[in-house]
């Protein structure tokens, strides 16, 4: 098929694809904006730092001491998503009205590769709520370090504000509309080549000639029943010959 029948194709259908463009990304705004519930997320800093080392080295630390201190990043978050840490925060902390499941399921830890600082995040529908959570968890983390790991090496770099207004992290209306938009493209083209695909009708004198390999030398319009009420009436009387036979002339 060359590009001009693409275009042809498209064009005996287009108003199916602006009808769906419209309805599929008018649809998912509305959705997003009055059915979707709004989502916070916060998040606290911890940093992996020996202060006993600190201390002695009078403020400095050396390369082996850093990169010791990566690969214990591994270790510190599989310690912050044990049962251990999550009772311990459900028991200290519960205000919160979470089980340690509920917990381990909200809360998520990241770090950046090659760095010492360990990021907690959780998503709530509260921000508030969401800053609690992580700054417990944090806690609940520094303080058990130290028995675990038989080492004090983790200080809280920046904590979630629980009194901050930040905007909410989703959903996010305007790539939402932007995917219903693409989405809504993709099927109407789809949609336009199939039912070109099934309409087995022949319209057009390219049809008779790509069908039945004819060419076309002459060609009857539709008569509606507009162009029968303007064409003009036959007003001649009928005229009666012999032997009483009628006919109209």
């Amino acid at each position: 098929m060359e590009l001009k029948q693409y275009w042809t194709v498209i064009r005996k259908r287009l108003w199916l694809l602006v009808l769906l463009v419209v309805v599929i990304t008018t649809a998912t705004g509305i959705y997003t904006y009055e059915y979707t519930e709004k989502q916070y997320t916060a998040s606290t800093k911890l940093i992996v730092t020996p202060k006993q080392e600190v201390e002695l080295l009078g403020g400095k630390l050396d390369l082996s001491t850093i990169n010791s201190n990566i690969r214990l990043i591994a270790t510190y978050k599989e310690i912050i998503m044990s049962p251990r840490i999550m009772n311990l925060v459900v028991q200290q902390y519960p205000q919160l009205g979470l089980t340690s499941d509920e917990m381990l399921k909200k809360v998520t830890v990241s770090a950046v590769e090659e760095s010492q600082v360990m990021s907690l995040e959780t998503v709530d529908t509260s921000y508030a709520q969401a800053a609690a959570i992580v700054n417990a968890v944090a806690a609940i983390f520094q303080s058990e370090v130290p028995k675990v790991m038989k080492i004090d090496n983790i200080s809280v770099l920046s904590e979630a504000n629980p009194a901050d207004t930040p905007d909410p992290t989703s959903p996010q209306p305007l790539l939402n509309m932007i995917i219903g938009l693409v989405l809504s493209l993709m099927i109407g083209t789809g949609l336009m080549f199939l039912l070109d695909y099934l309409d087995d009708t022949i319209k057009t004198e390219a049809d008779i000639r790509d069908v039945l390999g004819l060419s076309t030398y002459s060609a009857v319009p539709a008569i509606t029943q507009r162009d029968r009420v303007a064409a003009p009436r036959n007003t001649a009387k009928p005229t009666r010959r012999k032997k009483n036979v009628t006919f109209e002339v």
